[in-house]
């Protein structure tokens, strides 16, 4: 299919906000995160056949071929009038992919649905034992046939209670280093061999679960970068979970703890010359973080993975955990109150609690250290005393 010339940026602008003021209505506020109302998927349906889902994509996978600079414009429409949908190649972790390493079968059969949030997918990657070290996961991936057959646990996920299909990362060799005999699936979650259980967070939340698998079955075509190839398909997901992560922290619960200039004044601490330096020490932070993020995603293009986006991640949970820290301090004794009929300090204290999702998921704050150290900055890489052996020789706890 050939790609359309490219429009001026100002003519685009003006086909969304002319698209958008036609088209926009607000939806029902969702109590359920890892659920899609039908409004919001028949919303989401109108953006993708508009062309401003995934604008980068090419024509034939529902894009414009567009270049970062001119979806960019779409971007900025949609988040003028609060929209959401728009440049789903930014953040879509299985549409983007799938894109990248599926078959033409697959993208036909599934791309479409991940991106009107008609299926929902969750990330099956840690295990106990593997967190850290994703490249030591022990779910095993055996063929039979036209599919594989699947068993092991995984932790830690988050939707998976209601999702349609899971980014899994299996072993499918014993017999090759562990980085090598990996493999990542989509898997259907629908089926009788699998069992999730629940977990309660430090919030009180069940967002995560742990995942039992014994004899799931797997499509062979279902298989992202082929076999032996996980660790490296693995990446290009972990870039886009890392990046969704560096560019924002989860809102608190009633809302009224999101604006921390607000805050301050509510409580009459603006004035303070120590206040007035903490806000502009986060404000900066912030803003040097935006730009960093912006100026790693202009780098790479769709389905790359950036080392960048690790110091994006990074920043985010420093900046969460400092603000967290500072909204404690400007309600002071109020922070020992929770529960509904206390809604700021509520809110306060679950933004301190729900900091520590943005330093462990998407791989630890020690683990984007390392991966700066060592593809940032160049730094020597710290020893593996298992990388170049087998996996069923490595010593296992």
């Amino acid at each position: 299919m050939t790609t359309p010339p490219l429009p001026d940026p100002e003519e685009l602008r003006t086909e969304v906000r002319e698209w958008l003021r036609v088209n926009w209505t607000p939806l029902p506020k969702s109590t359920d995160p890892w659920a899609s109302s039908p409004e919001k998927v028949a919303w989401l349906e109108k953006v993708l056949d508009a062309g401003y889902a995934v604008p980068t994509y090419p024509p034939e996978w529902f894009g414009r071929g567009y270049p970062n600079s001119l979806a960019a414009v779409i971007a900025q429409e949609f988040s003028a009038v609060g929209a959401p949908g728009g440049r789903q190649d930014r953040y879509n972790i299985p549409a983007n992919t799938t894109l990248k390493l599926g078959s033409d079968g697959l993208k036909n059969d599934l791309l479409r649905d991940f991106l009107v949030e008609r299926s929902r997918t969750c990330l099956l990657y840690s295990e106990p034992g593997a967190g850290s070290d994703l490249a030591a996961v022990r779910t095993t991936a055996v063929r039979h046939g036209d599919h594989w057959v699947v068993n092991g646990q995984k932790v830690w996920t988050s939707g998976a209670q209601t999702a349609d299909y899971a980014l899994l990362l299996a072993r499918t060799d014993w017999d090759v280093p562990k980085h090598k005999g990996l493999s990542l699936f989509i898997l259907p979650m629908k089926q009788s061999g699998i069992e999730v259980r629940p977990l309660v967070q430090i919030t009180g939340e069940s967002h995560f679960n742990e995942v039992f698998l014994t004899d799931a079955a797997v499509p062979d075509d279902h298989l992202l970068g082929g076999e032996g190839n996980g660790w490296r398909a693995l990446q290009t997901a972990l870039a886009y979970e890392r990046s969704i992560m560096g560019d924002a922290g989860r809102g608190s619960r009633n809302k009224r703890a999101d604006d921390l200039i607000t805050m301050a004044r509510n409580h009459r601490v603006l004035d303070d010359p120590a206040v007035r330096h903490q806000l502009a020490t986060i404000i900066s932070l912030r803003e040097l973080n935006r730009l960093n993020n912006s100026r790693a995603k202009a780098a790479t293009t769709q389905g790359t993975s950036s080392s960048i986006m690790s110091l994006g991640k990074l920043a985010m949970s420093r900046i969460l955990h400092t603000e967290a820290a500072m909204k404690t301090q400007i309600i002071g004794a109020q922070s020992l109150l929770s529960g509904p009929e206390n809604p700021e300090a509520d809110d306060v204290n679950f933004l301190t609690l729900n900091a520590f999702f943005t330093s462990i998921g998407g791989g630890t704050d020690q683990i984007q250290r390392t991966i700066i150290g060592e593809r940032v900055l160049g730094l020597p890489k710290e020893p593996e005393i298992d990388r170049d052996i087998p996996f069923r020789q490595a010593r296992r706890s």
